[in-house]
């Protein structure tokens, strides 16, 4: 055996064996260990991408186009407005699209568009398994989209990235797919919370985001400690003040009807932000051109709309701030009146933002779900001022703002009660959570199931991540005749020890069924062998191991995986041996039929 095979599997022996150790521990134990290590990965990792960002933004928005934009409190307040060569920003913003769309169609697909969206996915459909290269593409392509001048948000790239390295972590320590699952949700929530400087919210929103209507409850107390361990990092860079300073207006019930509407307002808009957006990206999808170019085309189509509204490029923090400061008189209004500007707005920046994201781009939409929510806000903010002046004065009007970026994105992302806590932390205003509770609460019913993450389920018993919990009849009802195509992943008692020990590194097994002549004799466990380098298998092969056939049920089939100890199955057919089906197999199966059936009865 060469150097390289011996390092390997001295590694692989000794991450697994600490990966054994702490999944022993007792669950609080277990998770503050896990927890600590996810909220390491998104402080560095929230740092990482965004120093990318701002080193994006200095060459092409300040270098290229000479381009000056407002900051909010938390990044050295700035309230200045310039840009010389506003020609340029077209051309550009389709620059930038074109490097993020060769890097993301060229190299990893699956790390187009927001995100967010592609780590829920991981937890439910794909064994929170999500692949190293898409951590170190995603930083890079969404840095350039955002700093190029993009219609995008950090937070979605912030959460792929956190929940990414959290899946190869859970890789390399062999942990369960549960805790897999689990430690992709965490790093979701970490991220999120790290790069908004809301770590309660964002440990909220690890269990919240998953679904439409349930929580996680289990990853909450983990995603807590990485959420205030990744803050706490994140923070000593950039510093601790809310991203939007303190705001300080006191609440007054007498404004609460205004709240009311305002929620209705943002609740029928956070269906049509995610409607508008994934129409888009249905058109891009079906254009008959190389798939690199299509966030190019989307980005130039951006660009246009930002030599009009220059308020739309980048991820708008500062536009907000000055909405809530109530510093009008920065924005460009180009001689048009200024309501009609707040009115417009939103529409603008949803457009934009689905010509960047959904045309293949990179970036989150959590951002501009806040900056349509804050020109909501601070255009019904200015109609109230102008009907009821003694109840809704010009230093009332920037509640609104904070109010309509929580009530929008609050039913967009379905996530109320997350957003609810990270809108206080961002500007700290506690006194206005009575308003905030109320509106997202009206937005959220209203908006109904519509969502901007399309990999979100309704509950926890339409995940294929809890079909063991939930959804047992359903698995009586299928076969592993149903899977169709086995795996024919085996060892003979005559082959080397060697030989079975690279199989499983290979396939991700720690056992392998042994066959001879078709026949199954039973399994050689890596346990059994990890300290043997020479001789064959024969003398390791536990005989008696349980088997399926064709007509087992996928219910049995899992319980069969459990008393053997393994993640696979052999299928034996009249004594000859067919193959193996995985719990991979069985999980993809049921997905697949859940969405017929599904389907079937819409």
């Amino acid at each position: 055996m060469n150097i390289s095979k011996i390092i390997r599997l001295k590694l692989y022996k000794l991450t697994k064996d600490f990966g054994y150790v702490i999944s022993n521990q007792s669950y609080f134990l277990k998770w503050l260990i896990l927890g600590s290590i996810v909220g390491v990965i998104a402080g560095f990792g929230a740092l990482v991408f965004y120093y990318s960002i701002k080193l994006s933004e200095s060459f092409f928005l300040q270098y290229l186009l000479g381009a000056k934009l407002p900051l909010p409190k938390g990044e050295n307040l700035s309230e200045t407005f310039t840009i010389k060569r506003a020609y340029l920003i077209p051309f550009v913003v389709a620059f930038g699209g074109l490097i993020s769309g060769y890097l993301i169609f060229k190299f990893a697909p699956e790390a187009e568009g927001h995100g967010t969206d592609a780590a829920i996915d991981a937890y439910h459909n794909k064994q929170g398994n999500i692949r190293p290269r898409v951590i170190f593409l995603k930083t890079i392509a969404s840095a350039i989209t955002i700093g190029s001048g993009g219609s995008a948000g950090r937070e979605g790239p912030t959460a792929l990235i956190s929940a990414g390295i959290g899946s190869l972590i859970g890789k390399i320590l062999h942990l369960n797919v549960q805790d897999k699952r689990k430690i992709v949700a965490i790093g979701i929530g970490a991220g999120i919370g790290t790069i908004f400087k809301s770590p309660i919210g964002g440990a909220i929103l690890a269990a919240e985001v998953l679904y439409k209507r349930d929580l996680q409850s289990e990853v909450i107390y983990p995603a807590i400690v990485a959420s205030a361990i990744g803050y706490s990092i994140f923070g000593s860079f950039v510093g601790f003040e809310p991203i939007f300073g303190f705001y300080k207006s006191p609440f007054n019930p007498l404004r609460l009807p205004f709240y009311i509407i305002l929620g209705v307002v943002c609740g029928y808009l956070a269906i049509v932000y995610p409607k508008t957006f994934y129409y888009v990206k249905e058109k891009f999808a079906k254009l008959n051109i190389n798939n690199i170019y299509k966030p190019a085309i989307g980005a130039f189509i951006s660009g246009l709309i930002s030599l009009i509204f220059p308020e739309v490029i980048g991820v708008g923090y500062g536009w907000i701030q000055l909405l809530i400061d109530g510093k009008f008189s920065v924005l460009p209004t180009f001689g048009l009146p200024l309501l009609l500007i707040f009115l417009i707005m939103p529409f603008v920046k949803i457009i934009a933002t689905a010509f960047t994201i959904g045309s293949g781009g990179s970036g989150g939409v959590f951002a501009p779900g806040m900056f349509i929510g804050a020109f909501t806000g601070v255009s019904l903010g200015v109609i109230f001022h102008y009907f009821f002046p003694t109840i809704v004065s010009n230093y009332n009007i920037g509640a609104f703002v904070i109010v309509g970026m929580l009530a929008l994105f609050g039913a967009a992302g379905k996530v109320p009660i997350a957003v609810t806590l990270m809108v206080v932390e961002m500007t700290g205003s506690l006194q206005l959570l009575p308003a905030l509770m109320i509106a997202v609460s009206i937005s959220y019913l209203i908006s109904g199931s519509t969502t901007i993450y399309k990999s979100q389920v309704n509950t926890q018993k339409d995940s294929p991540a809890h079909f063991g919990e939930f959804n047992i009849p359903f698995l009586e009802r299928l076969k592993i005749s149903d899977i169709g195509i086995y795996k024919r992943i085996f060892v003979k008692p005559t082959d080397s020890i060697e030989t079975a020990k690279d199989l499983m590194i290979k396939n991700f097994f720690f056992s392998l069924p042994v066959v001879e002549n078709d026949k199954f004799l039973g399994t050689v466990y890596l346990y059994d062998i990890i300290n043997e380098n020479n001789g064959s298998i024969d003398k390791f092969v536990k005989i008696g191991t349980a088997s399926a056939t064709i007509s087992t049920t996928l219910e049995d089939a899992w319980k069969l995986m459990s008393a053997n100890k393994t993640t696979w199955l052999p299928v034996v057919e009249d004594s000859m041996f067919l193959g193996i089906v995985s719990f991979a197999d069985i999980s993809d199966i049921y997905s697949k039929k859940l969405k017929e059936l599904n389907l079937d009865n819409k």
